[in-house]
């Protein structure tokens, strides 16, 4: 299966690879349009099969392929990866393109070649064909028109990528070891490209138009063919979405960011009214699939999770947990997206799971962590005596299909501050691994959890590396080693200050639901159904139209039957097949999950407002819990310090070494470093993003 996907991929490219040339220009492109036009597609039929048909037949075959792997244990899965190790280290660690491995520098360098060889042959055939052709205007004249021409090509490109990288559940990245956080900075570096040239395209032809005295073009919106007011309000629409997304306005205003950035949808509609249906197929594929996708969310989103309880930590960290359905499995790492209506109806922030699926098999968790203005007020309300009850939507879990951690012998986790969030689910991973007969799972390598604090509050946030129900007590046969730097005190707090964690539990409401996988169980087989189905729903009702109403009008000449009407049809068939195809599934799989919910309604809640203490801010107090204790006992405090990072890992001596961080930007780049520089060869950068 993965071989005929390969092909296929590759075929695929080898198409936008041949696009610009006299060859495929000439040959390949007449040859397949006289074996696909028909009364039924039309001209948009050779684009339907030869762009948008190979990514979606990947795409199913991906989720069979995915759903069958889910079902076996792959045993040789960690010696294949170990061989790519040499091409997953760092390379660059400084620059405006952050931590990037061998393997992600090399495809970034091929789709770089790939971009400067489509537009040096786009321009050159360009310029050859109006060198063959008596003009009417100056050559330059001519010229600029071709380049500005050629420019729009080259942002197309970019956009037949631009939404693989945002499609949270989609089945191609995990087939290429990607996760949907991880591949966001992708997204961002398509979106920075493509405006770039839809800019350029712009300006060229408004120097053209000046050029040939025409500039009334600016305002054409033609009935058939290319509408120029269209691409200039797609231009518009995109350029706000740039501008916004720049890092420096990003992180200070996100929320203008995230407003803005839902401005893509008139972007892509005036697009296509601008360049028309059967130029727009060429990019359909990941937009048809990122439409799936968000319509799969939005129905998750409409539904109330069941809040179970909250942890207040001194540190003012939240901890929340909700129910989830007791046969749902996620890796760890993985995230979800949570809206509360009573801070914000509009505003969906992600937050990384800390839970185990194993350990906690009836409960999900994310801390949070007071900063910003929302969750400022999220606090705030969770600190009121009074509440008993928080509306809470959630889209997810998304996370990798399967981690490697388990096959180090040593792994490291280096964080700083509340970077600490994304190891609390891999530690309480490996404390229910610890709990297995070893004839039964994988040896738990030993771990080494390296953080640092600013103050001696935020240490509580290690009480959180136990659940809020308990843990086993044979989680003492975990390996490991804490090492907690607290950069800002020289001394920890007196031994009579006591720092209570409050726990508030919240009564479930009947229109509350357990956290649940939006299609159920199998929900990669269900993915694969509702793309296929209503892919083959479009063409039949593609087909249909055009058959008795679009082809009579136009015979097929492009000429006749309006541009703008054509497109909006597409736009049409394609939303309301995904609708009801999606609706169904999601519905289907929402009434086999009642009886779960009926039963999570009707449970009592416990009462109790406050848990004990700290057990790491203050360590001088009997010991009777027996994971806390071997916990406190595997910490190791250091007041007035940093910790010198170099030198804790290249004095890692077994044989293969896991190091991961999560933290400020300096602390990645400074660990990247260290991880590359080839002082040690058993260290092995395992990189994490969480940069949505």
């Amino acid at each position: 299966m993965k071989v005929l996907m390969g092909l296929v991929f590759v075929g695929w490219l080898l198409l936008w690879v041949m696009m610009p040339t006299n060859t495929y220009k000439l040959n390949w492109q007449p040859n397949l349009q006289s074996h696909t036009d028909s009364t039924y597609f039309g001209a948009q039929g050779f684009k339907l099969l030869v762009f948008t048909f190979p990514i979606l037949f990947i795409s199913v075959l991906g989720c069979l392929y995915l759903h069958l792997r889910k079902k076996r244990i792959a045993t040789q899965s960690q010696i294949k990866d170990s061989q790519l190790d040499p091409w997953r280290r760092p390379v660059l660690v400084k620059g405006p393109l952050g931590v990037l491995s061998a393997i992600e520098l090399a495809f970034s360098l091929m789709f770089l070649a790939l971009l400067i060889w489509s537009f040096a042959t786009y321009v050159r055939t360009g310029f050859q064909s109006i060198e063959s052709k008596k003009q009417n205007y100056a050559m330059w004249k001519m010229k600029i028109m071709v380049v500005g021409h050629r420019f729009a090509f080259i942002g197309n490109i970019c956009c037949a990528f631009l939404f693989f990288p945002v499609t949270r559940g989609s089945s191609l990245l995990p087939l290429v070891g990607l996760t949907s956080e991880g591949s966001i900075k992708y997204h961002a570096w398509l979106g920075h490209i493509a405006m770039a040239f839809f800019v350029l395209h712009g300006i060229c032809y408004i120097i053209w138009w000046a050029a040939i005295n025409q500039m009334s073009q600016i305002i054409e919106w033609a009935n058939v063919g290319i509408s120029n007011v269209a691409g200039e309000l797609a231009i518009l629409f995109g350029l706000v979405m740039w501008v916004t997304a720049f890092p420096r306005i990003r992180r200070k205003t996100f929320e203008i960011f995230f407003y803005s950035h839902q401005l893509y949808f008139l972007f892509l509609l005036f697009y296509l009214l601008h360049v028309g249906i059967n130029y727009f197929s060429l990019i359909l594929p990941s937009i048809y699939l990122y439409l799936i996708d968000r319509y799969l969310r939005f129905l998750q989103s409409r539904q109330n999770v069941r809040l179970v309880s909250a942890r207040l930590l001194p540190c003012e960290a939240i901890e929340l947990n909700f129910s989830k359905s007791r046969g749902f499995s996620y890796s760890t790492m993985s995230t979800i997206f949570m809206n509360v209506p009573s801070v914000s109806n509009l505003q969906w922030h992600p937050y990384t799971v800390t839970s185990s699926s194993n350990l906690e098999p009836e409960t999900l968790s994310v801390v949070i962590k007071k900063e910003g203005s929302w969750t400022q007020k999220l606090y705030q309300q969770l600190s009121s005596p009074s509440l008993d009850h928080l509306n809470v939507s959630i889209e997810g879990p998304y996370g990798p299909t399967s981690v490697s951690f388990p096959r180090y012998d040593t792994l490291v986790m280096i964080s700083g501050g509340s970077g600490i969030t994304p190891f609390i689910s891999i530690i309480r991973e490996f404390m229910f691994r610890s709990t297995i007969a070893s004839g039964q799972s994988a040896p738990t390598p030993n771990i080494l959890l390296i953080s640092a604090f600013k103050n001696s509050l935020d240490l509580t946030m290690l009480d959180l590396l136990v659940p809020v129900s308990g843990a086993p007590s044979e989680t003492s046969q975990l390996q490991l080693k804490v090492e907690a730097f607290i950069t800002r005190e020289k001394a920890g707090p007196e031994s009579d200050e006591e720092k209570l964690i409050r726990t508030v539990w919240f009564k479930p409401y009947t229109s509350d639901v357990p956290i649940s996988p939006v299609l159920g169980p199998n929900g990669w087989l269900w993915l694969g159904a509702i793309i296929s189905t209503s892919f083959v729903a479009f063409l039949l009702l593609l087909g249909i139209t055009y058959r008795y109403y679009i082809y009579p009008i136009d015979n097929n000449t492009n000429k006749v039957y309006s541009s703008s009407s054509r497109a909006m049809l597409n736009v049409l068939f394609v939303c309301v097949c995904v609708a009801v195809t999606g609706g169904i599934a999601v519905q289907w799989n929402k009434m086999k999950n009642g009886r779960e919910t009926n039963q999570i309604q009707s449970m009592d809640v416990p009462t109790p407002t406050t848990s004990p203490g700290s057990w790491f801010y203050n360590t001088e107090r009997e010991l009777e819990s027996v994971p806390h204790q071997s916990l406190v006992q595997a910490t190791t405090l250091h007041y007035g310090a940093r910790p010198d990072l170099q030198k804790m890992l290249l004095e890692l001596k077994e044989v293969r070494v896991g190091v991961m961080v999560s933290g400020p930007t300096e602390m990645r780049h400074h660990v990247a470093a260290i991880c590359s520089s080839g002082l040690a060869d058993n260290l092995h950068y395992e990189s994490i993003s969480f940069s949505w």
